[in-house]
This record gives C-alpha cells, sequence and structure tokens, in this order.
C-alpha cells in the first residue's frame, strides 16, 4: 500500500494507473476503522482495479468542538487493517492539505435534506461534509465511490452535492455492517464503556421492532413505541422517525408499495449514536437510486 500526504503526490500517483486506463474506487474514512469499513474497500477492491481510501478528521463537519476533540485515532491500526486488505493507497492528508490558508468555503444548496433528521440536530454539519468530499473527490476523481449506509441522511447528500457539482463518479451505497449482536459497527462505539456498549443494543432493537411492526397497527404508535423503549433505556432521543427511503419525508400512512426507512439518533450519555434500518424492503431494492435526491427535496 501507498500511503500519500500531498495532493499535488496522489494526483501523480493516480495518473501513472489512469495511464493504464485503469478504474479508481474510493473510500472516504474519518479513520478509527472497522469491518465495516473494510467491507466498502471490499467491495471497492472487487469492482476496481485500483482502490483508494482516504483518512481524514474533518473538523468542518463537527458542530460540538468537544465532539471532534474526543473523536478516536487509532492511525497505527487503520493501517494494519488497509494493508491486510490489500488497499492500494492511502491518503492521509494534513487539516492545511485539505484547507490552506487561502481556501474559500463554498456553500452547497442542499434545500430540504439540511432542513431535517441530522441536519435539524446537527446544523452546519452537512456543509462540512459537502466541503470535504467535494475536495476530496477534485483531488482523487474516482470512477465510483463507495459509502456505507448507516449514513443513510449522508449518503443522499452526498448524492445531491456530487449532482451539483458534476463530478463524474458513481456513488454505490453499501448495506450497513452489524455486530453479531446487531448493534451497527461505528467509530464511535470505540468511545462505550462496557455497560453502556450493552445498553447501546437498545437502538437496534428499537429499530428491529418498527421493521417488524411495521405492517401492522398505527405507524405513528409503533414509531412512540420504539422512542419509548429508547427513553427506557436511558437514551436521551433527538429523534426516531419514519420516513420515505427516497425522499425522507414522514410517513402517517402505510403504504405497501412505498419504501420505507426508519431513523434513529440519540445519546448514550456523552455519545451520539445514529442507526437506520430499511423498513419494508430488501436491501437489493434498495439502490443508489434510492439515494438520488427528488427535485422537490432539493429545492
Amino acid at each position: 500500500m501507498i500511503l500519500i500526504k500531498t495532493i499535488p503526490q496522489l494526483q501523480e500517483q493516480l495518473a501513472r494507473f489512469r495511464g493504464k486506463r485503469s478504474s479508481i474506487g474510493f473510500v472516504p474514512t474519518m479513520g478509527a476503522l472497522h469491518q465495516g469499513h473494510i467491507s466498502l474497500i471490499n467491495k471497492c477492491k472487487e469492482t476496481n482495479a485500483v482502490c483508494v481510501c482516504s483518512i481524514f478528521v474533518n473538523p468542518t463537519q463537527f458542530n460540538n468542538p468537544a465532539d471532534f476533540e474526543k473523536y478516536p485515532i487509532t492511525i497505527e491500526k487503520d493501517i494494519d487493517l488497509l494493508e491486510a486488505a490489500d488497499c492500494d493507497i492511502l491518503f492521509l492528508p494534513a487539516v492545511a492539505e485539505m484547507y490552506p490558508p487561502d481556501d474559500v468555503k463554498e456553500h452547497y444548496n442542499l434545500g430540504y435534506l439540511e432542513t431535517i433528521l441530522e441536519g435539524k440536530y446537527r446544523p452546519g454539519h452537512f456543509q462540512g461534509v459537502c466541503q470535504i468530499v467535494d475536495k476530496l473527490l477534485a483531488a482523487v476523481t474516482p470512477d465510483h465511490l463507495f459509502l456505507g449506509q448507516k449514513d443513510y441522511q449522508q449518503c443522499m447528500v452526498i448524492t445531491k452535492m456530487i449532482e451539483l457539482k458534476g463530478h463524474k463518479t458513481t456513488p454505490i451505497i453499501c448495506p450497513t455492517i452489524r455486530e453479531k449482536d446487531g448493534l451497527a459497527m461505528s467509530s464511535r462505539n470505540l468511545r462505550l464503556n462496557e455497560q453502556e456498549r450493552i445498553t447501546a443494543l437498545a437502538i437496534s432493537k428499537a429499530l428491529f421492532y418498527i421493521k417488524e411492526n411495521a405492517c401492522t397497527g398505527s405507524l405513528e404508535a409503533i414509531r412512540q413505541h420504539a422512542e419509548q423503549l429508547l427513553t427506557n433505556a436511558g437514551y436521551k432521543v433527538d429523534y426516531v422517525a419514519i420516513a420515505d427511503a427516497a425522499t425522507l419525508q414522514p410517513v402517517e400512512n402505510r403504504d405497501a408499495k412505498q419504501q420505507m426507512v426508519a431513523l434513529v439518533a440519540a445519546f448514550l450519555n456523552e455519545v451520539r449514536l445514529i442507526d437506520n434500518m430499511v423498513v419494508n424492503s430488501e436491501w437489493s431494492i434498495v439502490n443508489s437510486e434510492t439515494f438520488a435526491p427528488s427535485k422537490e427535496m432539493a429545492s
């Protein structure tokens, strides 16, 4: 694996691969890697000649400075995992590389997507996400971009940004990878103590409850019960939502043909955890097209 720290060096190396007409896949991360990230690397390797992974803890997407300071850094372990997965290039830039002194901050017109769920509870977060992913895509110019479904709304936001900026890359959305007990793999899990790790299971249990009961009874009653499960477990809930899988508009009345997704964000003491689950369809139905915002959403 080649470790590169500057954009010019990265582009010089990638130019060599492009000279051989090699397809390039890209997996952006903030490090603290786990098997969910490695599943993206594996998928990238299956479909591209060259796999590029970036590790960059992006300061502009943290609306809480304390959260940024506490974000886990495990770079030596990360490098070992990427080498074992046969990643070709690790891009490991410094903050000054991605945000030089003369950097001009861009605003992205994300429309409705930026006002709900994560956008509502983390103001400015998605602007920061778009800033760094835009920069990374400009640096790597990959054929394919690999993202995890665990950050469902973020997948939609990035897909919208790609459309806005005209990046010539295809986003590939891959399923959430879970621990054997159902907990979604997340870098933030490293911040949980032993008891919190047990309590964290309440999130996936609440989502499975929604999935198992969405075809019977009132959706709002089901949503409220799932939220109560989290409150009873000691969570401070930001939201529990049942939404249209393609628009994230709240769903109140069941429609057998409508794809729905359940989304949760809640604090377990100081750690904010998010998760989601497609409610009434198999993963194979929820593909990258689901994450392409409609014109109504973008306005």
